[in-house]
């Protein structure tokens, strides 16, 4: 799979854990940066990562940031994007299975180091369930004016 990448300087650490993750897993990564923790602002990264996914240059993306929110907010304003901030395997499994996430972020604050890699994994394994599921997805669709 290929997976774009992207933090702020408050995620630097967790996405180059993340990164280093993916690639010993085979997944081609594309780092959107920030390269080290001078401070830069969240949005760019978040909505680099949330770009690349929407044009379908990449299969999914995760961004990074110290709480998750701004780079969830910020890869929401992206048509197409399903941004979903998961603290732990569960909310990883639910936001694919129920949600279809195509970018997962991820708090460098609030996940300890030790379950990140369940997270992403879980997360990257689960297949969308559909069906009911697919439909309340399309009623978002159609407010961001999209084909359902």
């Amino acid at each position: 799979m290929k997976i774009a990448i992207g933090s702020d300087h408050a995620g630097f650490e967790m996405k180059e854990k993340v990164k280093a993750i993916l690639q010993r897993n085979g997944h081609e990564v594309i780092d959107f940066g920030t390269t080290d923790k001078e401070s830069v602002d969240y949005s760019d990264y978040g909505l680099k990562v949330a770009h690349a996914v929407a044009s379908h240059d990449v299969d999914r993306g995760v961004a990074v940031c110290w709480t998750g929110n701004g780079m969830t907010i910020a890869a929401n304003k992206v048509k197409g994007i399903r941004a979903t901030l998961c603290l732990n395997k569960d909310m990883a499994y639910y936001a694919r299975f129920h949600n279809n996430s195509n970018v997962l972020t991820l708090s460098q604050k609030y996940i300890p180091e030790a379950e990140v890699e369940g997270i992403v994994k879980v997360w990257l394994e689960t297949a969308f369930e559909g069906g009911r599921h697919a439909i309340r997805l399309g009623k978002i669709e159609e407010e961001e004016g999209g084909s359902k």
